[in-house]
């Protein structure tokens, strides 16, 4: 049965939401879906693995969700800022280890107006045009996508956390909709990002259910990018005390990921190492095909601290890569130096 179930979604892309439920909570599949999802992503990107530069260049934050460290409720936390030119400089470091894709991420910092952040994006794409620029910077008005757009920005990140219109209301205040949040990825998407959503696993409140309406969201979506990773508890926040999600689970869900997704972009998550020494290595393993190392300076990697224990807050960029680089070799894949673009299905 288990195996009828794994080959029906490996050849359909699909299945029915009860038979979903059965395999989110049945551990027997676990090993069969890792294997069909491995297959699955090599038919697709071989053994390939994208880098993404990863420089986190606020941790201001006007919202107050409850899960993140950030949170503008939380007063221990010890606030920055890079400049345009620091942006810079982490750029020009990380393009000569290879990367040709940066992602910018932070808070949601009303000073970042879009003035400011399209200079950042235009002048990063005028010195290296060879390489993508990715935003991660929250929910904004769609005519500020699209002059970030104009201004040169190729992808843009935007986990859903999640499509339960209830569980959205357990884990962010009433100032925050989950239909904004759509809303701003179809607008994304209608602009010609390649737009990336995702999920927490085992957030608090999460149910099979919540994660079942989690990927038929990101069905009706059809991201070009995909990321999950464990919830994992801050203690300055209100669910300090909830235990943190799995890397099982997150692992099994990768795989079911990318089954469904077959060209989708899907990390091996810093969260997901964070719970499993190893846990980036078996997320490769389970189907994901992107590492994003941190090329933000090192005073700053501590301070960017949405939840606790986080790793590789101490390591110059030249020495993360060089450790990804033999973990990735470890478990049977190579980093390539290249945009890593999704494959469209017309490239398959």
């Amino acid at each position: 049965m288990a195996r009828d179930l794994i080959e029906k979604l490996s050849l359909t892309g699909d299945l029915s939401d009860g038979e979903l439920r059965e395999i989110i909570e049945n551990g027997s599949y676990d090993g069969d879906l890792r294997l069909a999802a491995d297959g699955k992503r090599r038919e697709v990107y071989g053994d390939e693995v994208f880098i993404r530069g990863l420089i986190e260049f606020t941790n201001f934050c006007k919202n107050d969700c409850f899960y993140c460290g950030i949170r503008r409720s939380n007063g221990r936390a010890v606030r920055y800022r890079l400049t345009g030119d620091e942006i810079l400089a982490c750029c020009r470091e990380g393009h000569g280890l290879g990367f040709r894709t940066f992602v910018l991420q932070g808070g949601e910092d009303p000073y970042f107006t879009d003035e400011l952040l399209c200079a950042v994006v235009a002048g990063i794409k005028e010195e290296f045009p060879d390489c993508a620029v990715t935003l991660s910077v929250g929910e904004r008005s769609r005519d500020s996508y699209r002059r970030l757009r104009d201004a040169g920005a190729d992808r843009y990140l935007l986990r859903h956390e999640t499509a339960d219109p209830a569980h959205y209301g357990k884990l962010h205040p009433a100032s925050l909709s989950p239909d904004n949040r759509k809303k701003c990825l179809f607008d994304l998407k209608s602009l010609g990002y390649q737009v990336g959503s995702g999920f927490m696993v085992g957030s608090p409140y999460q149910t099979p259910e919540n994660i079942v309406a989690d990927l038929r969201f990101l069905q009706e979506l059809d991201p070009d990018m995909i990321g999950i990773g464990p919830f994992i508890s801050h203690a300055d926040t209100p669910f300090a005390g909830f235990a943190n999600g799995t890397a099982a689970m997150t692992l099994k869900l990768i795989s079911v990921l990318r089954l469904m997704f077959p060209r989708a972009l899907i990390p091996a998550t810093t969260a997901l190492g964070t719970v499993d020494p190893r846990g980036r290595e078996k997320g490769l393993a389970a189907g994901a095909n992107v590492v994003m190392p941190n090329l933000s300076p090192v005073r700053v990697r501590k301070l960017y601290e949405l939840y606790d224990n986080k790793i590789c807050t101490g390591e110059e960029s030249a020495q993360c890569v060089a450790c990804l680089r033999t973990r990735v070799e470890s478990v049977g894949y190579r980093i390539v130096t290249d945009r890593g673009d999704v494959r469209r299905a017309t490239q398959l």
